[in-house]
């Protein structure tokens, strides 16, 4: 499938969308489901614990499949899905998105066993990635080019918010209905955004090419994350021998590469390389990985770390991390608006640092002794400030120059590498908190990763320029 000749996304905004209609109506239907989707991965990390008393056979690492085959295949399916929309329909690859991801989250919450849990996981995955770039697309369609940095900033935050307070709402819901209600919660929700997007959106014009879907190239990304995954979070099972895992790394590298070669000669790629060769996209992607792994990491150690050292219940867990997410909405909308004057650059860099800040909070000063309002919440509130610089500036400054026909893909692209990130932020930390019980010098490693991660986005984002010309004259 040629993705990067894909139709710009503007193109049919004007017949779609006459001037005088308001578009938000449009961006948030599309919006609700971006957030449904964000909120059922982080969900899940507040469900870890109750899954695992769930399926009592199961160890911790088998049990991070849950989040990990989900989070593979969404990143694979991620790149195609862009250019699917583009070429047969958004309203109607968002439509089908919907629907296909709904009906997995049913399928999840009726599961009797770990591995038809992570085979509705993995068809879930699939309607989450069709959904997600035809959200974006609709949303950009809808407005106009000069508050494309404002629109594309708040369709960000508005995933971050949700990534932010799945754990939380998962908490609550999980501890009051259990767990399957993580995944039938999104039932209703997913409800409303099909029956008011059957009537709010508009068909997109279709593309008149043939779609032709990269089947090798996706293959190839999907052994490569699930093997040097599978060789990260079984690193210290006894069920795994050395010279096994190192055949499994030595698999995940060899996919890598040859998705690589494969990508170079292939006529059409499943990712077009020639979009790396713009340094800033290049750079925004280096850091979205690298945060990603980080923002896994942090809140996926949250639930850890209060379950274990404060034995905080989970409803009382959930309550204690909900002001952080609270920070993530009001300081992206207004990030998005500086960045469309300044650019990305100084909100990357600094949220990034500040992300730095928060880790070595996290690391110094909590103890064993629970005490929420001096040790805990400054961290949290410091994290809520620094996800709502970063992670909605990532998702604006990786289009911010590209090329109208190159956006859907670019934008997938994006968004599949913090998935990546996630994934092997959820391997990590399962390698370093998913034994028995845990003691609070058993957090040092994980936030000392946290800090070097969010130091490297920070380097990393130096290289990124997306300031407007005339501003950067002035």
């Amino acid at each position: 499938m040629t993705i990067a000749t894909a139709p710009t996304a503007t193109a049919p905004a004007a017949a779609a969308h006459p001037p005088q209609a308001s578009p938000w109506p449009v961006f948030w239907v599309a919006s609700v489901a971006a957030f449904l989707v964000s909120l059922d991965s982080t969900m899940l990390y507040a469900a870890f614990g109750a899954l695992r008393t769930g399926f009592p056979d199961a160890s911790a690492a088998e049990m991070s499949w849950v989040l990990n085959a989900y989070t593979v295949v969404y990143a694979a399916m991620l790149i195609p899905a862009g250019g699917l929309s583009d070429a047969h329909g958004r309203k109607r690859v968002f439509m089908l998105g919907v629907t296909l991801f709904i009906a997995a989250s049913a399928a999840c919450g009726l599961a009797g066993s770990v591995g038809w849990l992570i085979a509705a996981r993995v068809l879930q995955a699939v309607g989450a990635a069709l959904l997600t770039p035809a959200s974006l697309s609709i949303v950009l369609a809808a407005f106009p080019q000069s508050k494309r940095a404002v629109t594309v900033s708040l369709w960000g935050a508005v995933g971050g918010f949700a990534a932010a307070v799945g754990p939380s709402l998962g908490s609550f819901v999980i501890q009051t209905i259990g767990w399957p209600w993580a995944f039938f919660i999104n039932l209703p929700i997913g409800a409303l955004s099909l029956w008011f997007g059957a009537s709010l959106l508009t068909e997109s014009a279709r593309s008149t090419q043939r779609a032709r879907i990269d089947g090798v190239g996706m293959a190839l990304l999907i052994v490569a994350v699930g093997a040097l995954t599978l060789a990260i979070v079984e690193s210290e099972s006894p069920a795994w021998s050395r010279g096994q895992l190192a055949v499994v790394a030595a698999t995940g590298a060899i996919a890598l590469v040859s998705f690589v070669l494969w990508a170079r000669k292939v006529r059409a790629p499943l990712i077009d390389l020639a979009l790396f060769r713009h340094p800033t996209y290049s750079a925004v992607n280096a850091a979205t990985l690298t945060f990603g792994i980080a923002f896994a990491m942090m809140f996926f150690a949250f639930f850890f770390y209060m379950n274990n050292v404060w034995h905080y219940s989970q409803a009382l867990a959930g309550l204690a991390i909900a002001p952080g997410p609270l920070m993530v909405i009001p300081v992206a909308v207004v990030t998005g608006r500086l960045a469309g004057r300044y650019g990305h650059r100084p909100f990357l860099v600094g949220g990034a640092l500040l992300f730095a800040a928060t880790g070595l909070w996290f690391l110094l000063v909590p103890g064993t002794e629970p005490a929420y309002a001096t040790r805990w919440l400054p961290g949290l509130i410091l994290s809520g400030a620094s996800v709502g610089l970063v992670m909605p500036s990532l998702s604006g400054a990786a289009v911010s120059k590209l090329p109208a026909a190159h956006y859907a893909v670019g934008s997938a692209v994006n968004q599949a590498t913090r998935q990546i990130g996630s994934v092997i932020g959820v391997a990590i930390t399962v390698v370093l908190l998913g034994h028995g019980a845990l003691q609070r010098g058993d957090f040092d490693a994980v936030y000392q990763w946290h800090i070097a991660l969010a130091l490297l986005t920070a380097l990393l984002c130096t290289l990124v320029n997306t300031r407007p010309a005339a501003a950067a004259r002035s």
